[in-house]
């Protein structure tokens, strides 16, 4: 939970370095989180809830993206690569200090 909430805080910051751990756990809680507004919203009949959760967090989830793609020593354009930019999603990052900033793990 402190992942997904340090990622809605630093929700335009796309510089710096993001850990897997926080960039797994902010989809995680991502799809929890809009699963449970759909079904809600359904059920009180109001379903454009989970319609609209994507767009309050498409920014923030971007933003915690390109500092993964940072992590790894690439460059946010990355992502637009399909299967590579997974690729690198999954991969742990590059040990000590990079050219986007501090080792996450580190510090």
């Amino acid at each position: 939970m402190n992942y997904y909430l340090q990622a809605l805080k630093n929700y335009a910051n796309f510089k710096g370095r993001a850990r897997r751990s926080e960039y797994w756990y902010f989809v995680l809680f991502n799809a929890i989180v809009g699963g449970a507004l759909f079904f809600v919203g359904s059920a009180i009949h109001l379903g454009f809830l989970g319609f609209l959760y994507p767009v309050f967090v498409f920014i923030p989830s971007f933003s915690v993206a390109v500092r993964r793609m940072h992590d790894s020593g690439k460059s946010g354009w990355f992502l637009f690569i399909p299967i590579y930019g997974f690729i690198l999603l999954l991969t742990s990052g590059t040990t000590g200090d990079n050219k986007y900033g501090q080792d996450p793990k580190a510090v």
